[in-house]
């Protein structure tokens, strides 16, 4: 035969609990607890005044700049929650319910927001690295920890978020390569929220789905509507079968959306519809979680109001700790670069200091008058 087929392929989508709240029984059943249920949107709630109070401190001054989670949190929650807490997230930047689901204090993230490094020193016993801001990095770390952990002869796995505008760095490529050819345990989760930055999914990719991209490295390939959590928890799960049982990676493409601007130093309205953005308001996945907690019983006005005094409560704890975490000396950004300061780093040091700004690492006070 001189022409014959030599691949073919589908991509499935999957979706339990639609917007209009419509529920598929056979694929949600027992996937999550009622118990659990209450407090994974508990959480969404509380995360989501944490959002909305991080914008406020930039606004106001006290923070640098920050990116909106808000509209796509039940992507990396989903993950999460059917993830083990020894099992590696590894984030971008917009996977705040996700890492504090998985024991990231939330100072840490205001902290690195304002700048200041004890917020990428992530607390021994939480598998996270700390957020990536060059755009597609981390796939070649969660390559190298489950490349690491598959060595060792455990079952440990990890998970990397990334956005839509990433698959087209060429650090995706080659962590998505060296993990199909190696067998490496790694779940590749796109969080296609349709914008990078001001740039829309069809310039990124002319396929019809992001999730094709994963094909031509032999990988797994599933999309899944990104604002349903018992649809992510599903995929997730079964990915993570998949990388503990075979070591193979899977690819998997969220559909999401930011309904903020991607960070507050952008303006969407210069470059979306505000049509566009009051359709995905009605898709907002705590909306969807809240309209089939009342349905099932679960929730009510009373429970309602009482979470959110309680989460007001602990995001301006969480803000205290941040804001009044006591200040380093401007000498601290030499203390950890080298185990042991090099002279010419020493030099540097001092040329630049006053006794005004602290103690060098290991110096008493009257060394740092001399």
């Amino acid at each position: 035969m001189p022409v014959e087929t030599v691949f073919e392929t589908t991509i499935k989508r999957v979706s339990i609990l639609d917007e209009h709240g419509r529920f598929d029984e056979e694929l949600g059943a027992d996937l999550i607890p009622d118990a659990d249920l209450i407090k994974l949107y508990s959480h969404l709630v509380t995360c989501r005044h944490f959002d909305e109070i991080a914008f406020k401190l930039q606004r106001s001054g006290r923070m640098g700049t920050y990116p909106e989670n808000r509209g796509q949190e039940a992507t990396s929650l989903g993950a999460a929650y059917a993830l083990r807490k020894t099992d590696w997230l590894v984030p971008c930047y917009r996977e705040n319910a996700g890492l504090f689901w998985h024991g990231l204090p939330m100072e840490y993230v205001l902290l690195h927001w304002m700048g200041d490094e004890r917020g990428n020193e992530i607390p021994d016993g939480v598998n996270v690295t700390p957020l990536a801001i060059p755009i597609g990095t981390q796939m070649l770390h969660a390559a190298g920890l489950a490349w690491s952990h598959k060595y060792r002869g455990d079952d440990t796995i990890a998970c990397t978020f990334f956005g839509d505008g990433a698959t087209s760095e060429g650090d995706f490529h080659e962590a998505m390569n060296f993990s199909a050819n190696l067998e490496l345990p790694v779940l590749f989760f796109c969080q296609n929220n349709s914008w990078a930055i001001s740039v829309p999914t069809r310039i990124q990719c002319s396929a019809p789905t992001i999730a094709q991209r994963g094909v031509g490295y032999g990988m797994e390939c599933i999309q899944v509507d990104g604002n349903d959590l018992f649809a992510v928890v599903k995929v997730v799960r079964d990915a993570a079968e998949r990388a503990r049982t075979t070591n193979k990676p899977t690819f998997i493409e969220a559909i999401t959306y930011r309904l903020g601007d991607h960070t507050t130093a952008d303006d969407a309205r210069r470059y979306r519809d505000q049509e566009e953005v009051e359709m995905w308001e009605l898709r907002d996945p705590l909306i969807r979680l809240r309209n089939h907690l009342d349905a099932k019983g679960l929730w009510d006005e009373t429970r309602q109001a009482a979470l959110l005094e309680q989460a007001e409560a602990h995001v301006v704890d969480v803000v205290k700790n941040a804001e009044e975490i006591e200040p380093l000396p401007a000498t601290d950004m030499f203390a950890h670069m080298y185990k042991d300061m090099p002279a010419g780093l020493e030099e540097q040091a001092r040329a630049m200091r006053t006794c005004s700004l602290g103690r060098l690492p290991g110096e008493t006070i009257d060394q740092a008058a001399t």
